[in-house]
């Protein structure tokens, strides 16, 4: 298939995926684990409707340096006006009548890096906060062992209300939350999005490779470089694959400077 075909095609895979209000095409860096060398390709991956804000430069504090120029306070006050709106959202007819309540997101409303997971589970569907259970307990084991702290990255989901059974988001679902994942990027603006399973990358990049695929390589969502790798809930089903995400952590932080 020629560059372009296969632009177009990824484009029209985006547009059912998560009915994007736009796409682009931005470059995809892929490294290779056993070389460390880096080489390119041109695919077409969606972007963000709103512009990013001029980046600055790196702070000394490695998890806390905002590349836009929005002031902190700010960012807290659009977080929390966007949260007051999903509390009330009734897009979602099933899930908006079988949860207890909305999982807005949480952490640094300045993170360079934001965690993006599937949807809320029980615990989290409780509790109001994502990844409290089971797979949070990995997540945050994770975090620790890669040298990072919750409270400084940020973390969401594609949806915002638990699937009744922890069912897989439909498309129309993911589709109807999207607005809220668009403005949750855009007032965090963090560098890096780590995307924790399937549902959350094809959403996000409108791919449909497994992850098995999409893992060792980043790609760009605006200005962000986006990585990803197994949802932590899989790797309770199917621990042989921890040392995958090990080794993508390593591969995220080495981007930053840090060894692991």
């Amino acid at each position: 298939m020629s560059g372009d075909s296969a632009s177009r095609s990824r484009r029209a895979t985006a547009q059912q995926l998560s009915s994007l209000r736009a796409a682009g095409v931005t470059r995809i860096a892929s490294r290779s684990r056993k070389s460390g060398q880096t080489s390119s390709d041109t695919k077409s991956v969606p972007a963000p409707d709103a512009t990013a804000a001029t980046a600055c430069s790196r702070s000394a504090s490695l998890f806390n340096a905002p590349q836009s120029t929005m002031p902190r306070a700010e960012r807290e006050e659009k977080l929390r006006i966007l949260s007051a709106r999903v509390a009330q959202c009734v897009r979602c007819a099933e899930l908006s009548a079988t949860r207890t309540q909305t999982v807005f997101g949480v952490g640094n409303p300045e993170a360079r890096i934001m965690f993006v997971g599937e949807a809320p589970g029980a615990d989290e569907d409780r509790q109001g906060e994502p990844f409290v259970g089971a797979a949070g307990q990995l997540l945050n084991r994770i975090l620790e062992a890669s040298q990072l702290k919750r409270a400084e990255i940020y973390i969401c989901n594609i949806l915002r209300c638990r699937p009744p059974g922890n069912r897989t988001p439909a498309l129309e679902e993911a589709a109807n939350c999207r607005e809220y994942l668009d403005g949750q990027i855009e007032i965090v603006d963090p560098e890096y999005i780590v995307c924790l399973g399937s549902v959350a990358a094809k959403n996000l990049l409108g791919s449909m490779d497994s992850i098995g695929k999409l893992r060792g390589r980043f790609f760009n969502y605006g200005r962000a470089k986006v990585l990803c790798t197994y949802h932590p809930a899989y790797l309770l089903r199917n621990p042989a694959a921890k040392k995958d995400v090990w080794g993508d952590m390593k591969f995220l932080m080495h981007d930053l400077g840090v060894e692991l």
